[in-house]
């Protein structure tokens, strides 16, 4: 969708948009300092969708937000990070409920206004009194401005190495509505969803269903094109919250500006997958996959997650190694129709393969573009109609010796 639906807000934060409020503090879960507490607050009933991990074994907090999302609304998350609370048994489902009743009691809400999640280490349970000496500090350290945000974005962090955040507006029966982001995830990354915690704010008026909707078809565009490692996380979760505050009529899919704002939504979601990818685990380099050509979407986003999640290619990349038998090995096991005579390849603009015959390229020019810190790998099928973007990282070093001592 073009860019001209919508413009980038560039100091705009998750608490631009009308009615949102934000905070972030340390209590005392992580080892350092860095904050591990967080909370966004809406003004009023916003209306409010989620979407979650598919990993069989579900962290407690995702219980407790489905159960909080049964009306359609919320008011609040509250957000931990240094500790998963998964596979923590019936204490940690416990907690996470004590997490919400804390959260609504200081800021005077109801328990189901609140939804709560959190990550980090599997399998130890929170030191709630931590997190209850957090919680009773967070009224007073709410607030809309972008010290704010940026304190809520800090709280979010595990092995991330820079905070994911945009905001972008668009124009709603003539009205400014924004639509915001914050997100956290650097490695145990993989569809679906890819792993991570991500929120979303916007004062658009728009009900709980379509914004459900809406949310779960941009997530399988976006967030689960996305890959870093392979493992999908027992916390994933992504959250967004509507205040409606910005006084249009409602949105749905017939309104004149529904695809203004679903082109700005994408955007949101597409620049915090991508920015995952981009801070996997000791990765040098964003890693793009374009498939065209395939029998379906579905058969080409296939096709390009099989690609992008390759150990082999991802360690091409960060040799800068132009080794394209790697890529079409990858599309050949990943279960979809390909006629094996008519495969393309491209290394941004440096042709490899055409008609699947290797072609000569130049392999100095090859390397200089593989060192860059963006890679774009093209796979033409000539097969069909299908076309798929996924998103990843390249296999370092770095990756092993950081997530053989994230428990210690």
């Amino acid at each position: 969708m073009s860019q001209s639906l919508f413009e980038l807000v560039p100091s705009g934060t998750i608490v631009t948009p009308q009615g949102f409020q934000a905070a972030g503090l340390h209590c005392g879960l992580k080892k350092t300092e860095r904050n591990d507490l967080g909370v966004i607050v809406c003004s009023v009933p916003a209306a409010a969708a989620a979407v979650y991990t598919t990993n069989l074994f579900q962290a407690a907090p995702l219980q407790v937000t489905r159960q909080s999302l049964m009306n359609g609304t919320l008011r609040a998350v509250v957000v931990n990070s240094g500790n998963a609370n998964a596979c923590t048994g019936q204490q940690g489902e416990q907690d996470a409920y004590t997490m919400r009743s804390q959260t609504a009691s200081q800021l005077g809400l109801a328990e189901d206004d609140v939804a709560v999640a959190s990550t980090g280490v599997i399998g130890e349970l929170l030191k709630m009194d931590c997190v209850t000496s957090g919680i009773t500090q967070l009224p007073v350290a709410i607030g809309n401005q972008p010290e704010h945000a940026e304190e809520f974005c800090q709280a979010i962090l595990t092995t991330d190495l820079v905070k994911k955040e945009i905001c972008v507006a668009v124009q709603v029966n003539g009205r400014q509505v924004h639509i915001a982001g914050a997100a956290k995830g650097s490695g145990m990354i993989h569809p679906n969803m890819a792993t991570m915690l991500a929120f979303m704010t916007t004062d658009a008026a728009i009900s709980g269903e379509h914004l459900q909707q809406l949310l779960r078809t941009t997530t399988d565009q976006t967030f689960n094109m996305i890959t870093v490692d392979g493992d999908t996380s027992t916390n994933d979760m992504l959250v967004a919250m509507a205040s409606g505050l910005a006084g249009h009529e409602e949105l749905t899919p017939e309104h004149p500006d529904w695809d203004a704002f679903v082109a700005g939504f994408r955007h949101v979601c597409e620049h915090l997958a991508k920015s995952i990818a981009r801070d996997g685990e000791g990765a040098t380099k964003l890693v793009e996959v374009v498939v065209n050509g395939a029998v379906s979407d579905l058969s080409a986003r296939a096709i390009a997650k099989t690609v992008i999640g390759s150990s082999l290619v991802k360690s091409a990349m960060f040799g800068a190694d132009a080794n394209w038998g790697r890529v079409i090995a990858a599309v050949g096991r990943a279960g979809e129709p390909v006629n094996v005579n008519t495969v393309d390849i491209r290394l941004g603009d440096i042709v490899v393969l055409t008609d699947s015959r290797p072609v000569p390229f130049d392999e100095e020019a090859a390397l200089k573009y593989l060192q860059g810190d963006t890679v774009q790998i093209v796979v033409d099928l000539h097969y069909g109609e299908g076309q798929a973007l996924a998103w990843g990282c390249d296999l370092t070093y770095d990756y092993v010796r950081i997530n053989a001592a994230y428990r210690t």
